[in-house]
């Protein structure tokens, strides 16, 4: 049995991996790693895998996951403004382009499903976890452009919002504030959140001394 259904402290019935279903995760978190490094070296032109490539995307992984867990403001229906971890998440698609960027954010989104499951709907495992986070590599779409890091991460957490929305919409609808649809309350609720974090980091990217670290740190993952 790959999942237990569990009702927790509020009364919803939940989907949680079980030890089996946690291993089979944690396998796919490595092929997906191990995937999204073969495309880096396509990307950087390099001929053989290299160990400092997986090393880069791994840490940026678990960076982005420590960091997840540092809210600075946690709704208690979901939801968090936390310590940059996006802005982390976005590193492996700004490092490597578009493909080892949205496999390194799924691979992301599979080790917050095996940390912190919140699961009541199979399709809703799918948006929140695999899409949502995935559309964080899609800061590879500017890995070589000027600025690219600023672009990157508003086109990642651009693409998160959506599919955060579309899952808020279809399976939280129900937890609308008083007098507000579906779609309207997802769409302000993930905004919150989303967007504070984003303007924060935005600020401090556009720091100096940030910008020309970011810069030698990519210097470093490509070269």
């Amino acid at each position: 049995m790959l999942y237990e259904v569990v009702v927790n402290d509020w009364g919803e019935t939940t989907y949680v991996p079980t030890m089996l279903g946690n291993v089979l995760l944690a396998v796919a978190f490595i092929a997906l790693l191990a995937v999204a490094v073969a495309l880096a070296k396509k990307n950087t032109r390099k001929t053989k895998l290299s160990v400092k490539q997986l090393a880069f995307c791994a840490v940026a992984v678990a960076l982005a996951t420590i960091l997840s867990n540092i809210k600075l403001f946690h709704f208690p229906t979901g939801g968090s403004i936390t310590l940059l971890s996006m802005l982390v998440a976005v590193f492996p698609g700004y490092w490597f382009g578009l493909g080892a960027g949205i496999l390194t954010g799924v691979s992301y989104g599979v080790l917050q499903l095996i940390i912190d499951p919140y699961v009541l709907f199979p399709m809703q495992l799918v948006v929140d976890y695999f899409l949502a986070f995935g559309a964080l590599g899609l800061s590879g779409l500017f890995c070589n452009a000027k600025n690219g890091l600023v672009k990157g991460y508003i086109t990642g957490v651009l693409g998160r919002f959506v599919f955060a929305v579309i899952s808020g919409w279809i399976f939280f609808g129900s937890y609308a504030w008083e007098g507000w649809n579906g779609f309207t309350y997802s769409l302000v609720y993930n905004a919150i959140y989303i967007f504070a974090e984003a303007i924060i980091t935005v600020i401090i990217l556009l720091l100096p001394p940030v910008k020309s670290a970011m810069a030698r740190i990519k210097k470093m993952a490509v070269e």
